[in-house]
């Protein structure tokens, strides 16, 4: 899951997939803006074939708490 959540994020942000640590957040990669995140979001709920709460996702703003946030829906 960690992988394919890197990868993810680094073809949405378009960067390299090493860059994708876990404290990248918003504030430490300067692409990462709305319509990114917007379009993360997106990727990820096809990918991983789940649903965020609209309170959820602007909450997800760090590779760590998208993993976290991943995990509680895969893992339940």
């Amino acid at each position: 899951m960690e992988q394919k959540l890197r990868n993810i994020m680094a073809e949405v942000f378009d960067v390299p997939v090493d860059e994708i640590k876990e404290d990248l957040s918003a504030h430490t990669l300067a692409n990462w803006d709305s319509l990114k995140h917007i379009n993360l979001i997106l990727a990820l709920q096809k990918e991983f074939g789940v649903r965020f709460e609209d309170e959820e996702i602007p909450t997800m703003i760090s590779y760590a708490m998208i993993l976290n946030t991943l995990r509680a829906y895969l893992e339940v």
